[in-house]
């Protein structure tokens, strides 16, 4: 499925024009990531957490020249589905 695919559902569940639903849609989804901005999670009972992951700098090598680098250590986003969404799935 894609935002697109996401906007037309909405839109045809909702009872929305494509418009509203496109702006709700991107409000939403603008919300996630600027809560993951400030470093917080987020919570949607019955389907998953989004948050934030640090990854720890470790060693790595450059595929073209095989020389040995640092990779750095960064933030990044993660997902952990819950518990209604995993059995939905199965």
């Amino acid at each position: 499925m894609t935002k697109k695919d996401l906007i037309e559902l909405v839109a045809k569940k909702g009872n929305l024009t494509n418009k509203a639903a496109r702006e709700s849609v991107t409000v939403f989804l603008n919300g996630i990531r600027d809560s993951l901005k400030r470093g917080e999670k987020v919570v949607i009972t019955g389907f998953g957490t989004f948050s934030v992951r640090k990854r720890a700098s470790r060693p790595g090598r450059n595929p073209k020249t095989g020389e040995k680098i640092t990779i750095a250590a960064r933030k990044a986003p993660g997902f952990t589905p819950g518990k209604t969404l995993k059995k939905a799935v199965r």
